[in-house]
């Protein structure tokens, strides 16, 4: 048993730890959360407890296609991070440099058309509606400076 086991694990793009459940193990690529990963250990039969590194290259096979696609594999369309695109209108779910690169865009539309949120954003003050009298005073300067005697 002890020969099968490997110590690093790629799924989509990313090295993770072998020693890890698979439920902890999806949750290193960036775009999947507990929820989701609890979801595709569901649907596709994998008993979340189990370490990835046991896992035969034909299971590791298989759960890199549920990460990489998930909606073809009966997950609800409501845990998906691309529910209805800007630009195309369809349901999809990012992961890893993917998903970096349509936020990084995403903002930059929104800085372009000079929306509240782009705005926001680019001076660096809290985008969802926070009061701002007494938190995020971290940056720039903030009060009323002393006149110094002498």
């Amino acid at each position: 048993m002890e020969d099968d086991f490997k110590h690093m694990v790629r799924i989509a793009r990313k090295d993770v730890n072998g020693n890890k459940t698979i439920i902890n193990a999806l949750t290193d690529i960036k775009g999947i959360g507990k929820a989701l990963s609890g979801a595709i250990c569901t649907t596709m039969d994998f008993d979340p407890n189990q370490k990835v590194g046991y896992l035969p290259d034909k299971e590791v096979l298989r759960l890199e296609e549920a990460v990489k696609d998930p909606q073809n594999s009966t997950i609800p369309r409501w845990m998906l991070n691309r529910r209805n695109d800007y630009e195309t209108g369809e349901t999809t779910h990012l992961i890893e440099s993917d998903l970096v690169m349509r936020l990084r865009d995403d903002l930059n539309r929104m800085k372009k058309t000079r929306s509240y949120k782009g705005r926001r954003h680019e001076v660096g003050l809290p985008v969802r509606g926070q009061r701002t009298k007494s938190t995020f005073r971290k940056g720039s300067s903030v009060g009323v400076r002393r006149r110094r005697r002498g």
